[in-house]
């Protein structure tokens, strides 16, 4: 079992045990390099050195991520650990391995007559390689079933009465089952011998289980029953995996979901006797109208009405409607288009992902390509999603085309999709997640013209929710599509690189996100890509739902409607979270004149940078550096005011052949702009030293720019009386969406247009009312008639299309987007 599967909790546990300089993990590297294989360099041990430089860093935990990419089981590291005598640490270890080992089926206490077959079973579930030991008392038995999950005494005799206990092993870890009694019944009816079968007369099934084919909503419901002396007891079983919760004769599952098909058998036992049912085959898949004709039934109480209706037309037979030629394609369009992109990376009790900032930033542009109005964002906790699910929903109208997208840790219970916030606790539940079915409830009110939710997460059934969530009722619009980056029940994956990381799901999808093509279509080609790259097949497939009629496209051109009024109000809304303060000059008393700028990354991350326009000549050399930001947003002190974008920590805005007056410009990124719940303000320190003196003057000036892009949306405010959660609960009924929002609202001083203190700065609410395409691309802002013609500063550094397929991946670069 490799360390891994400890999870990213226990190797940070374990982590904090050898982050020391006695017995720590340098003295576990030089124990480690009697195996060639995990014999480490120099250079090696310096990479893991230097992680104390890091705030958040730990040279034990880059240490153990590089013995797990090399194959390092964790009975190896308990040798290791045992020989440099570190007992708190190995404790630890042997804890968390046998905790992996869980006992699924306890062997139970029996009475039987003499002579019969007596078998006492003990199946376990945790690392391969396990094994079985069986004892009487304390001794072991050495026959041959004694170290198998079914211990079996057969002909019974006296000697085997007692009790019983399975030891199940892996190395040095061990877990006991509990005890078993065997007494021996004494019947005169008994006689010596064993059979390999239980005779039927004590025990005779009735029922069968019968095989059926349901579809994912539906109950589903297997009976068995059997007639036997003393009464029988029932024991479900799903592809030969017992269902502890399943003890009566008829089994229900009252909401079917894919991860319910297989095989279904029931054991039937009583203190003397056992069987087994035939084989149940259940099939889960979606619904599907094949007659020409059909019944609508109320499935609500027994008085339903039966309702036949038909599907053809009156005097026309049913074959020839068929064969009808259908309509000439008709060219559909938007009243408009508005995407929500929420990317989650550092969540602070799960495992950090790399990929949704490249995955975000490249869908956002390319949407932007097709007249998508964006809202892009990273790192929102549940209160900021469930404020930016809101918002989002008042851009929404009639014959509007709305797209969400995720990218982050998620997963699906009973055939709903949950998205995890960054703040979600390590076992979280749907109270503590946003329920995307219920946010397509609300879109549906809206009277949308299509809804598109792109979700790239993980989908495997969370074991800590045992909540069925009832979303509100859908409605038969025939307009919703659904793309999973993966199936039900498995992994989605990003691969990761040096600089930039990119999802599996979009590396393929941004081929032909922008093609004119109906968007089931789109998806099928994104679909058959996966399918034929090696490094996927097998491991992820992406999976279509879908009951969009129309051929609608995301390049359908935009059609307002007559009353321009509702579009003129999204433009509105949406530019307000997308205004950037304006570029200013600041005139310093020595005489050295500094430029501020502003460029948006996301809609909740801004760069500033700082430029010397003009300087005496005394000055010799001089720089402007940014300090004293509020606590609210997120800032690296350790890459602020840095002479690069990439050395200030944006991989994804590409410094440029730039003038030479921005040779000595400083740039300090900002994240968590939603965060912030007053103006931002901070202080310009110019460090500068006159050419005939050594020692540096510094001198401040405090700026205060407004509450630039999101940030005056406040999402930090719970939009409902109630808890953060109520996009998520079991019912949208109770969530009390206002007539309008701060996206909306325009007549409170505080939403208004942005008016930034002493910016200077203002925009009137007529000019804002008319947006062109260009308004979509967020850009840089600059003081006109400094710089001349200005310079754009955000570029994709993604993956080119047609590389996509020419990299050799290699499995140890994909990391899971694990979400449990």
């Amino acid at each position: 079992m490799n360390i891994s599967s400890l999870g990213e909790e226990g190797l940070n546990k374990l982590s904090k045990m050898l982050d020391n300089s006695s017995c720590g993990w340098r003295q576990l590297a030089n124990a480690a390099t009697e195996h060639p294989q995990f014999r480490c360099s120099e250079t090696e041990l310096t990479s893991c050195s230097i992680q104390v430089l890091d705030a958040a860093g730990s040279p034990a935990r880059t240490f153990l991520a590089w013995l797990a990419d090399r194959g390092c089981s964790t009975d190896f590291l308990q040798h290791y650990l045992r020989k440099m005598d570190h007992q708190e640490a190995l404790q630890f270890l042997t804890t968390a391995v046998s905790e992996q080992i869980k006992i699924t089926v306890q062997p139970q206490s029996q009475q039987a007559p003499l002579g019969s077959r007596v078998v006492l079973t003990c199946s376990a579930t945790g690392p391969s390689g396990f094994s079985y030991q069986w004892f009487k008392g304390k001794e072991e038995i050495l026959h041959e079933t004694g170290s198998l999950p079914e211990l079996v005494l057969c002909p019974l005799g006296p000697a085997h009465q007692g009790h019983y206990i399975c030891r199940i092993s892996y190395g040095e870890n061990w877990i006991f089952s509990t005890w078993a009694r065997i007494r021996l019944l004494h019947s005169a009816g008994s006689s010596p011998g064993c059979s390999s079968m239980f005779p039927v007369s004590g025990l005779r099934i009735s029922q069968q289980p019968s095989s059926q084919a349901a579809s994912e909503g539906d109950v589903l419901v297997l009976k068995c029953r059997a007639e036997a002396n003393p009464p029988p007891q029932y024991e479900w079983y799903h592809n030969k995996m017992p269902m502890s919760q399943q003890k009566a004769c008829s089994l229900r599952i009252p909401c079917v979901t894919t991860e319910h098909r297989g095989e279904y058998r029931c054991k039937v036992f009583n203190l003397y006797h056992e069987a087994w049912s035939d084989t149940a085959t259940v099939t889960i898949g979606p619904s599907s109208v094949t007659d020409a004709s059909w019944v609508e039934v109320d499935r609500g109480f027994a008085e339903s009405q039966e309702v036949q209706r038909s599907t053809t037309r009156s005097g026309v037979n049913p074959v020839q409607q068929m064969a009808c030629p259908p309509p000439a394609a008709k060219n559909f369009s938007a009243t408009d288009k508005v995407a929500l992109l929420i990317g989650n990376m550092h969540y602070h009790y799960h495992q950090q992902l790399s990929a949704p900032i490249s995955d975000v930033h490249e869908l956002t542009n390319l949407l932007r390509q097709m007249d998508f109005k964006v809202v892009s964002l990273l790192d929102l906790n549940c209160q900021e999603m469930n404020s930016a699910v809101s918002e989002f929903l008042l851009l929404l109208d009639k014959g509007v085309y709305g797209l969400l997208y995720f990218a982050g840790h998620g997963y699906e219970n009973y055939g709903n999709s949950f998205m995890v916030p960054i703040d979600a606790p390590a076992s979280y539940t749907s109270k503590h997640c946003l329920c995307v079915q219920n946010i397509l409830t609300r879109m549906q009110e809206k009277k949308t013209g299509l809804n598109v939710f792109l979700l790239d997460m993980c989908r495997k059934r969370n074991p800590n929710d045992g909540l069925i969530v009832q979303p509100g009722t859908l409605k038969v619009t025939a307009n919703i599509v659904f793309g999973y980056a993966t199936c039900v029940d498995a992994e989605a994956y990003e691969v990761k690189r040096e600089d930039v990381s990119n999802g599996i799901f979009i590396s393929f999808l941004k081929r032909h996100v922008c093609e004119d093509e109906k968007v089931t279509v789109m998806l099928d080609k994104v679909a058959e890509d996966m399918g034929r790259c090696a490094i996927t097949r097998g491991r992820q497939a992406l999976e279509l739902r879908s009951n969009l009629s129309e051929r609608r496209s995301l390049t359908d051109r935009i059609q307002p409607m007559d009353s321009s009024a509702s579009d003129s109000a999204r433009n509105l809304q949406w530019a307000i979270a997308h205004v950037l303060p304006e570029s200013r000059s600041l005139n310093f008393d020595c005489g050295v004149k500094v430029q501020l700028g502003f460029a948006a990354e996301f809609s909740n991350i801004m760069v500033i940078y700082t430029r010397i326009l003009e300087k005496p000549a005394e000055i010799d050399s001089c720089s402007a550096q940014l300090t004293d930001f509020p606590q609210e947003v997120d800032i690296d002190l350790k890459k602020s005011n840095q002479e690069t974008l990439f050395e200030a920590g944006c991989l994804l805005l590409i410094k440029e052949e730039l003038p030479s007056l921005e040779e000595h410009s400083l740039y300090t990124r900002i994240r968590s702009l939603q965060r912030l719940k007053r103006d931002l303000t901070f202080t310009v320190c110019l460090h500068y030293t006159y050419s005939n003196m050594d020692e540096e003057v510094v001198e401040r000036l405090p700026v205060t720019v407004g509450k630039p892009l999101v940030s005056k949306l406040n999402l930090h405010e719970s939009r409902t009386s109630s808890s953060c959660s109520a996009i998520l609960g079991p019912s949208l009924d109770s969530f009390n969406y206002p007539e309008s929002s701060s996206f909306a609202s325009i007549d409170s001083p505080s939403n208004t247009w942005p008016h930034y203190g002493d910016t200077g700065s203002a925009v009137s609410q007529s000019d804002s009312l008319t947006f062109s395409r260009g308004a979509n691309l967020p850009e840089e802002s600059d003081s006109p008639g400094e710089l001349g013609s200005r310079q754009p500063l955000t570029a994709s550094k993604s993956l080119p299309h047609s590389q996509v397929n020419e990299i050799n991946y290699k499995f140890s670069d994909m990391y899971n987007l694990h979400s449990l």
